[in-house]
């Protein structure tokens, strides 16, 4: 049966829709903050409905809508016509401050791209090629402007960029292990791997909570071949626990000591612990002396979930140490009581703030929650929570955490860290001073992800809307361990495009036109002898919050298609 098309005017310019259908917004799930005046639990999606479903209406043109329609009929797009199909497209603005030739070469552009678009609807409108129907081809509405981004030289070409898998265990770079005493009593376990590379730029890892180092092996082994590369372990984490119980339970019977007693739940601290608190503020300050002594010279930090806090925490206050920060599913926030530095008179009023020992009152609380953290169907079932792929093996993963909370410090260190004071800077005020002082950015987030949900990794975007931001589909919290070939592969571009001041085109540019817009590339590799597939979308400087709608516009415009084959 042949479809009748007909036109429907957007705000944004004209689509051709079927005519047994019509073009209607509903609120969608998705997690997406306020736009314009709609609700953050929900940003508005443009859906084709068939004329046989229920009535849905569309929310109420204000007057900015209707001026920006009036403003769309004065500006009268160009509109080229073939085989009865229409496409408007926008014109570069006058008056932009841009010469004669850039402005015709916009120009050319624009025709350029409007043709290909062309193609593309012809393709979709004659069936002409099953695949078409199943691309997810992006894109993008700015300023009034529409255009199309990443699209395929040939209609039926899929954008895919195949990328390089991870070296078996004989092929990867040497790690090694070991302590760095920083205070007395007080040691930093790490590992370290490339030491060969010398003259290469150095990279940290810094974990997330309730893992070590052990989690960045992948990258250790894989990176470690073309950087220096360090994995640190948080204090009060991993394997960087005390060596003796900071305040030990008074046995004045003499008996023998006992293994399963939990060190800090004595009556008085040791000298050394008298000051001692797993906050955010002695992991940022633990960061800064690990970078002076140990590294010794300026580094790249990588930091996944509470790593990303601190590493962004760090960079804020000591950027004359840093040569740039990536965000791994980075948590925006971290601690429940306020900061005594900023909040002294408040502070006042807590009887404590995570030092050592612990207070009676909160021994029984922390030895009843921690019994049922530390039990391992329930580490398993979290570890099932953040990893978005469940065929992946995290048995070793695992295994490094049963160790961790078998230690006698862990159910201490714990209580501590949870009851630690905020840090002296906001998640929001350090990317503010990150971004006075120049410090380079990048995002890298997991799309499924349950704790850190997309929606705090726009909110960095919009902070910082000059950053690149890669969204990987799919992948969880720890996009790291689940899919560190594609954070390899990132990485390694984004050090080389700042290594190279620019000359070096960002992860997945092969089209610097399109570099402040949005890209949707797949990147494949092989894992385990199968080849893989992981979605990665690039959001530009220009990017807007419409983007989600119109690519949600798109997709749902795609399946519509298909149905009527």
């Amino acid at each position: 049966m042949q479809t009748k098309w007909k036109r429907t005017k957007l705000l944004v310019g004209t689509l051709l829709t079927p005519k047994n259908a019509r073009l209607v917004f509903h609120f969608g799930a998705s997690c997406a903050p306020c736009v314009h005046g709609w609700t953050s639990r929900g940003f508005p999606v443009m859906e084709l409905v068939p004329l046989s479903r229920s009535s849905i209406f569309a929310p109420p043109i204000n007057r900015l809508q209707r001026r920006n329609n009036l403003k769309w009929k004065q500006s009268k797009p160009s509109v080229s016509r073939k085989a009865g199909i229409a496409c408007a497209g926008a014109k570069p603005p006058r008056n932009s401050g841009v010469s004669s030739q850039e402005s015709k070469r916009i120009e050319n552009l624009y025709q350029k791209e409007g043709r290909r678009l062309l193609r593309l609807l012809e393709g979709l409108r004659s069936r002409a090629s099953p695949e078409v129907c199943g691309e997810h081809h992006k894109y993008f509405a700015i300023n009034g402007d529409v255009g199309l981004a990443s699209i395929p030289k040939k209609v039926d070409e899929v954008a895919k960029v195949i990328i390089p898998g991870l070296s078996d265990d004989s092929g990867g770079s040497p790690i090694s292990s070991c302590y760095w005493e920083w205070k007395p009593k007080i040691s930093v376990h790490y590992e370290k791997s490339g030491s060969q590379n010398v003259d290469a730029p150095a990279v940290l890892f810094l974990p997330g909570f309730g893992v070590g180092s052990f989690h960045y092996e992948k990258q250790l082994e894989d990176l470690g071949r073309d950087y220096k590369v360090w994995a640190l372990d948080f204090l009060g984490q991993g394997k960087s626990l005390p060596s003796e119980d900071p305040a030990p339970v008074d046995n004045r019977e003499g008996d023998s000591e006992d293994n399963d007693v939990l060190w800090g739940f004595g009556e008085e601290p040791k000298p050394w612990a008298r000051e001692l608190v797993y906050s955010i503020d002695l992991w940022r300050e633990q960061v800064q002396h690990f970078v002076e002594q140990v590294i010794g010279e300026p580094v790249y930090v990588v930091g996944n979930s509470l790593g990303g806090f601190v590493a962004l925490y760090f960079a804020a206050c000591n950027p004359q140490l840093v040569r740039g920060v990536t965000l791994l599913n980075a948590t925006p926030f971290w601690g429940f009581l306020p900061n005594p530095v900023r909040s002294p008179r408040l502070s006042k009023f807590l009887s404590w703030s995570g030092t050592f020992p612990l207070p009676s009152n909160v021994r029984r609380l922390t030895q009843l929650v921690w019994e049922k953290i530390s039990d391992p169907s329930s580490i398993q079932e979290v570890l099932k929570q953040v990893y978005a792929d469940h065929s992946i093996n995290v048995d070793k993963v695992f295994s490094h955490i049963i160790e961790i909370t078998q230690h006698p410090a862990a159910a201490a260190s714990f209580a501590s860290i949870m009851f630690a004071p905020r840090g002296q800077l906001s998640f929001q005020e350090a990317l503010s001073r990150c971004q006075v002082e120049g410090v380079p950015i990048c995002l890298m987030y997991g799309r499924e992800d349950p704790w850190v949900r997309p929606i705090w990794g726009f909110q960095v975007k919009r902070q910082l809307p000059e950053v690149p931001y890669y969204e990987i589909s799919p992948a969880g919290h720890c996009p790291h361990d689940e899919v560190p070939e594609v954070i390899n592969f990132l990485l390694r571009g984004w050090i080389k495009n700042l290594e190279s001041q620019g000359s070096v085109s960002l992860p997945l540019l092969e089209e610097p036109d399109y570099v402040q817009y949005e890209i949707l590339k797949e990147l494949e590799y092989v894992k385990e002898g199968s080849h893989k597939s992981i979605k990665v979308r690039f959001l530009g400087s220009n990017f807007s919050f419409w983007n989600l709608i119109i690519s949600s516009l798109k997709l749902r415009l795609v399946s519509l298609l298909a149905s009527f084959r």
